[in-house]
C-alpha cells in the first residue's frame, strides 16, 4: 500500500514537473517569437524612418530646385534676355493665312525692290494705304508688316523657288508669318533688318545675275539664310552674351553663341509641318540645305571678318564656280554684304538704321555698366558719335569686302561701291565739323577759365 502510493506521488510529480517544464518551454518560445517580432518591426522602422529621411530630403532638394529655377527665370527676365523659346509657343503663327492679306504690288514696288535703293521707311505706309484701300478696312499695327511678308513672298516667286521646288504657296506664307513672330522688337535686330538684308540680297541676285553662275539650291539658301539670319535676336550681342555668362553663351560654349541660336530657332520653325517650305525635298537634299543654310547665318558672325574675307581673297583672282568650296566662300561674303548693307543705300534710307544701331548698342553698353562688364568704346554713349561709329566701318570694312566682291561682279560699283565711298566721305566731312564745332567749344572754356583766373 505505502509503496503504490509512493509511485503514485512520483508520478505526480513527474506529471506535474514535466508540465512546469512543458509551460516553462512555451514561455521561452513565447519570448522568443516576441524578440524575433519585436527585432523585426525594429527593422521595418528603421526602414521607414530611413525611407521617411530620404523622402524628406528630396522634398528639400526638389524645393531648393524650385527655388533655384525662379531665381534663374527672374535674372532672365530682369536681363530682356529670353533667348529660347517657351513652350514652343511662337513656332506656329499667331495668325493664320485668312488674315493675310492678299494683294497685288505696284508695277513700281516690284520694279524697286530689284534695286539696293529700296527704301523700306518711305516704302511702307504708302504700301500700307494701297492695302487699306483695297480692304476698305483700318489698319492695325500689324497690317504695317504685311507688305513685307507679301514682298518676301513676291521674291520666291519670282525667282522661280516656289515653282522649281513644289513648294505649297499657303506653307509660304505660314512660314513667313511665323519667321515674322519670332523676330523681337529690338531696335536694330528686328524683322525690318531681316526684311532689309533679303531684299539687299534679292538685288545682288538681279544686279549679279547669280541665276546664271549658281544653282537654285544656292539661290535657296541664299534667300532662305538672310531670312532665317538673325531670329529671336535678344538685342545684345555676343560679346555682351560671353562675357555675362548667358544661358546662350553656356549652351554654345561661347562659340557664336547669337548665330547658332538663329539657326535652332530657324530649324524649329521647319521641324513644324505647317511651316516646312522644304516638305517636298528627299532627306539627302534638305540635308544639303540645312548644312548650305547653317553655313551662311554662322558666317554673319562679325567675328569671323577677317578670317572669311581673306579666304575669299585668296580665291577671287582664279575663282571656279565648278568649286564647291569656292562657291560656298562666295556665299558667305554675299550673306556678310548683305548683313551691313544699309551704307549701301541712300543717305535718307540709311541714317535711320544708324540711330537705330546705336540705340541698341547704347541700351547694351547702359546694362554692361551697370553689371560691371567691360564696355566697348564704339558702343559707350559718353564717347561714340555718328561720324565716329561709321567712318572706320565703311573705310575699313564695308568697303574692302565689296570692293572684293566687285572684282567678280563689276556692275556692283555704280550701284552699291560707290555709294559706299560717298557715304564715307559724308561722315568725314560730318566728323570736322563736329571736331570744328568742339574746337570752339573747348577754347570758349578756356577763354572763361582764363577770364576767371585774371579776376
Amino acid at each position: 500500500m505505502c509503496a503504490c502510493l509512493c509511485r503514485c506521488e512520483r508520478k505526480n510529480k513527474e506529471e506535474l514537473f514535466q508540465n512546469v517544464l512543458t509551460q516553462v518551454a512555451e514561455q521561452f518560445s513565447r519570448a522568443f517569437k516576441i524578440n524575433e517580432l519585436k527585432t523585426e518591426v525594429t527593422n521595418r522602422l528603421a526602414m521607414l524612418e530611413k525611407r521617411v529621411e530620404l523622402e524628406g530630403m528630396k522634398v528639400v532638394e526638389i524645393e531648393k530646385c524650385r527655388n533655384d529655377i525662379k531665381k534663374l527665370r527672374e535674372e532672365m527676365a530682369s536681363r530682356n534676355n529670353s533667348n529660347f523659346l517657351e513652350d514652343n509657343k511662337k513656332l506656329t503663327p499667331r495668325r493664320d493665312v485668312p488674315s493675310y492679306p492678299k494683294y497685288h504690288l505696284s508695277k513700281e514696288t516690284v520694279e524697286a525692290l530689284r534695286l539696293p535703293t529700296f527704301d523700306a521707311w518711305q516704302w511702307e505706309p504708302n504700301e500700307v494705304l494701297l492695302i487699306v484701300a483695297c480692304l476698305n478696312t483700318r489698319a492695325g499695327p500689324e497690317q504695317l508688316q504685311w507688305n513685307m511678308l507679301s514682298c518676301l513672298e513676291h521674291m520666291y516667286h519670282d525667282l522661280g523657288l516656289v515653282k522649281d521646288f513644289n513648294i505649297n504657296p499657303i506653307t509660304l506664307k505660314r512660314w513667313l508669318l511665323c519667321i515674322h513672330d519670332n523676330y523681337k522688337n529690338n531696335p536694330f535686330h528686328n524683322f525690318r533688318h531681316c526684311f532689309c538684308v533679303t531684299q539687299m540680297m534679292y538685288s545682288m541676285i538681279c544686279i549679279c545675275n547669280l541665276q546664271e553662275k549658281f544653282t537654285q539650291v544656292d539661290i535657296l539658301i541664299l534667300m532662305t539664310a538672310a531670312v532665317c539670319h538673325d531670329l529671336d535676336h535678344p538685342g545684345f550681342n555676343n560679346t555682351y552674351q560671353i562675357n555675362a555668362r548667358t544661358e546662350l553663351a553656356v549652351r554654345y560654349n561661347d562659340i557664336s553663341p547669337l548665330e547658332n541660336h538663329h539657326c535652332a530657332v530657324a530649324f524649329q520653325i521647319f521641324s513644324q509641318p505647317d511651316c516646312n517650305i522644304f516638305s517636298n525635298f528627299d532627306p539627302e537634299a534638305f540635308k544639303q540645305i540645312r548644312q548650305g543654310t547653317i553655313t551662311l547665318i554662322l558666317a554673319t558672325d562679325m567675328a569671323r571678318h577677317g578670317e572669311i574675307l581673306d579666304s575669299f581673297k585668296q580665291k577671287v583672282d582664279n575663282f571656279d564656280y565648278a568649286d564647291e568650296e569656292h562657291v560656298t566662300c562666295l556665299k558667305m561674303v554675299l550673306i556678310k554684304c548683305c548683313d551691313i548693307s544699309n551704307e549701301v543705300r541712300p543717305m535718307e534710307v540709311a541714317e535711320p538704321w544708324v540711330d537705330c544701331l546705336l540705340e541698341e548698342y547704347f541700351m547694351q553698353s547702359d546694362r554692361e555698366k551697370a553689371e560691371g562688364l567691360p564696355v566697348a568704346p564704339f558702343m559707350d554713349r559718353e564717347k561714340v558719335t555718328k561720324p565716329t561709329a561709321q567712318i572706320g566701318f565703311i573705310k575699313f570694312v564695308l568697303i574692302p569686302m565689296f570692293e572684293t566682291v566687285m572684282k567678280l561682279f563689276p556692275q556692283i560699283e555704280e550701284a552699291m561701291v560707290q555709294p559706299l565711298r560717298e557715304s564715307r566721305d559724308r561722315y568725314e566731312e560730318l566728323k570736322q565739323i563736329d571736331d570744328a564745332m568742339n574746337e570752339v567749344q573747348k577754347k570758349k572754356s578756356e577763354n572763361l577759365t582764363m577770364g576767371g583766373k585774371k579776376k
